[in-house]
C-alpha cells in the first residue's frame, strides 16, 4: 500500500512534525523522524480528537 504523506507547513524544518495520509475512510499518522511507526484511525475518531484539542481538552499534556 503506497500512501501520500503530508505534513503541516507549521512544522517547517523543526523536526517536530506529524505526517498524515488517507486511504478511503482510514487516516494514517506517523512521526516524521520515525516513519516506520504508523497509527491508523477513522475520520470520525480523528475529528473528535481534533475538536477536543481545539477546545483545550489536552492542554495539560503540553506542560
Amino acid at each position: 500500500m503506497e500512501l501520500h504523506w503530508r505534513k503541516s507547513s507549521f512544522s517547517a524544518d523543526t523536526g517536530s512534525c506529524i505526517e498524515i495520509a488517507e486511504q478511503g475512510d482510514r487516516i494514517f499518522l506517523r512521526e516524521g523522524d520515525d516513519p516506520e511507526v504508523v497509527v491508523q484511525t477513522t475520520r470520525r475518531k480523528l475529528r473528535a480528537f481534533l475538536e477536543g484539542a481545539k477546545a483545550g481538552e489536552f492542554d495539560r499534556f503540553a506542560t
